[in-house]
Order: structure tokens, then C-alpha cells, then sequence
């Protein structure tokens, strides 16, 4: 007797994620939702998750490091921000409650985007095993298009959205740039001020300037612009921006 394979949404809190699993919902007939929880996204995405639970008519299944309680707890424990190869957080809060998640015949389906295929491209590179669908690429979606399938639900997108982030990222991501991290200077001056003393507690910074090291607290606040810096991408593909 064959046996129907496990559809899995890996939802992010985000709207393009929110989108692929109404898709999937639909046309699969069944999926179950996965998210990844960090302990240090903004506490919107409460809202925004049982808002979609509600539009979808599916609970989510919320993945949680059995070590860690947070990105800071990371870090101070591991004594590690970030590196070109991407960023230990990303691994431990994501990556590994993933991997304990996960079955290894499952159908899993990813919220990228059109604009996202080279992202998409990566992941099946580096996880040739995962049977992987992305319906918004197929279907020729953009964020944008995401954001306003979510409003049209009667959903308010989140609040990060709505701050102007592009990605729904944890408050504080070690991967952003100069532009970045002057901008959550003014978001969220109380997250600012705790990675610029946790740089210097580590002897580590998450910026670099002319390839040397700048710590936060030496950040001028003209230097770079969050809009014209390379997206934030945090997810089961850790990417870091290099170019900052």
C-alpha cells in the first residue's frame, strides 16, 4: 500500500510564505506549516501567524531550539556573530530545528519569490535530497504581489513590512549592512545599543569598512542606505551580505 507523502510549508512569518502556503493548501489538498522560531523576531509576528492560521484554516507547527532561547544566547554562548560564510544563529535556531523536523521523503515548499529563482537555485544545490516545490516563482509572484494578496485577506502585513524592512528578519540580523543598522539605530535603539555592546564584549563587529573592522558604536549615523543595500536574507539557506 503506498503511503501520501508529507507536504511541508516552511512558513517564515512573512507574507511571500503566508501566499505559498495558500497555494499549497489549495491545490495539495493537505500540507502541515513550520516555523522556525528565534525568540528575537518582533512580537507582531504573533499576530501575523494566528491572523494566518485563521485565513488558512491550519495551525503552525512552531519549531523551537531545544539549546538556545535566542540570537543572544547565541552569540554569548558561542562567542560567534557572523562570518562571510553566513552566521551560527541561523544554524542553531533555524537550521537544526529544521533538520529534527523534517522527514526525509517530505515535499517542502518555500516562499520564494520572483526575483528570489538564484536563491532558490542555491538551496536545491546545496540540498539536493529535498524534494522542493516553489509555487510563487511558478506562478510569476513578486513580494509585492505577496503583500497585497495578504491585504486583500484582510490581513495587516507585518509590523517590519511596515517599518520598511524588506525581509522579516530577527531584530538585530549580525548579516545587515552599514544602511541596515542605521536604520535599526532609529527603529529600535535598545537593540542598536545591546549588539554594539555585545561587538564589544566579543571583539567582534558585524560591519567592516575599507576590509577593517567598525564597531557599531563608531557607526556614523550618515553612513550607508538601508534601500540600496543587498536584501537581509535569513532563512534554512543562511546567506550573509559580504559588502558592507
Amino acid at each position: 500500500m503506498s503511503v501520501l507523502k508529507r507536504t511541508v510549508v516552511w512558513f517564515s512569518c512573512g507574507s511571500a510564505s503566508a501566499v505559498a502556503a495558500k497555494i499549497t493548501l489549495s491545490e495539495a489538498g493537505g500540507a502541515e506549516l513550520a516555523y522556525c522560531d528565534t525568540g528575537s523576531e518582533h512580537p507582531d509576528n504573533v499576530r501575523f501567524m494566528r491572523d494566518v492560521e485563521g485565513w488558512l484554516g491550519v495551525k503552525v507547527t512552531v519549531l523551537k531550539s531545544d539549546k538556545y532561547r535566542d540570537i543572544w544566547d547565541v552569540f554569548h554562548r558561542r562567542r560567534f556573530l557572523n562570518s562571510p560564510a553566513g552566521a551560527l544563529c541561523t544554524v542553531e535556531l533555524k537550521k537544526i530545528p529544521r533538520f529534527r523536523f523534517q522527514r526525509p521523503d517530505d515535499i517542502q515548499v518555500f516562499g520564494y519569490t520572483v526575483g528570489e529563482e538564484a536563491r532558490a537555485a542555491r538551496f536545491r544545490d546545496a540540498n539536493f535530497d529535498v524534494e522542493m516545490q516553489t509555487p510563487l516563482i511558478e506562478r510569476g509572484l513578486t513580494k509585492a504581489d505577496c503583500h497585497a494578496v495578504i491585504r486583500e485577506a484582510g490581513i495587516k502585513v507585518p509590523e517590519m513590512y511596515r517599518l520598511g524592512y524588506v525581509n522579516n528578519n530577527c531584530i538585530g540580523c549580525v548579516k545587515g549592512g552599514a544602511g541596515y543598522w542605521n536604520k535599526i539605530r532609529r527603529d529600535f535603539p535598545e537593540v542598536f545599543d545591546r549588539m554594539a555592546k555585545q561587538e564589544r564584549e566579543l571583539g567582534a563587529t558585524v560591519l567592516r569598512k575599507d576590509g577593517e573592522p567598525l564597531y557599531l558604536d563608531q557607526l556614523p549615523k550618515g553612513m550607508g542606505r538601508y534601500s540600496s543595500e543587498p536584501p537581509v536574507f535569513c532563512g534554512l539557506l543562511c546567506e550573509s551580505v559580504i559588502a558592507k
